[in-house]
């Protein structure tokens, strides 16, 4: 998972940047769907999981931040 270990060294500002510009592209690619001009469908569950993968991680700092 390289993604994974890129995505952990982002600060939180990047983080949040990063997660908006998945959920743009998640709309773009269902509106692709919609439209029948989705050329790679899969890509939809590929930037899902990575926008887990992001709030995964903000939310595991959260919780390292209020156990400090």
């Amino acid at each position: 998972m390289k993604a994974t270990k890129e995505i952990k060294e982002l600060s939180a500002a990047e983080l949040n940047n990063r997660e908006a510009e998945l959920k743009q592209e998640l709309f773009n690619l269902r509106f692709q769907l919609a439209v029948n001009r989705l050329e790679n469908p899969m890509r939809i569950k590929a930037v899902k999981k990575e926008i887990a993968v992001v709030k995964t991680i903000r939310r595991q700092r959260e919780i390292e931040a209020a156990n400090k």
